[in-house]
């Protein structure tokens, strides 16, 4: 016959609701979407300014969208490879992005894109502090 405690009892209690917790506060976490463009050599400046302006327009387009900023390099380290604008889109929860990728206008943004871009580098977080 197992023998359990009623600590023993309380102790896993408390993990398991701790746990869970822990689960639903990361799945509704803000989540951000950090993109990285190095453009080829031969998008004109007027290309690139047309991109930028649509990737800022993107934010008012698609509900989902709680933040948006953008900026181009200024790093004085030289370790940006050739990447030298950086855009940041914030999210309520991956549910937000989930939304994003597939949405139409940001579909038509990539597509808009693609004959200019060199590379991309994309990285997805769930903000912590």
């Amino acid at each position: 016959m197992l023998r359990v405690s009623m600590k023993t009892i309380f102790l896993l209690t408390a993990a398991f609701f701790l746990t869970m917790s822990t689960l639903a506060t990361a799945a509704d976490a803000p989540y951000r979407h950090v993109v990285l463009f190095k453009f080829k050599d031969s998008a004109t400046p007027e290309q690139v300014q047309s991109i930028e302006k649509a990737f800022a327009e993107l934010a008012t387009k698609i509900d989902t969208v709680k933040a948006f900023e953008w900026g181009t390099n200024v790093s004085p380290e030289g370790l940006n490879d050739g990447f030298t604008h950086c855009f940041f889109v914030g999210f309520a929860d991956k549910a937000g992005l989930e939304v994003y990728l597939p949405h139409a206008e940001h579909q038509a943004f990539v597509a808009k894109l693609k004959s200019i871009l060199d590379k991309v580098c994309v990285v997805d977080y769930v903000a912590s502090k």
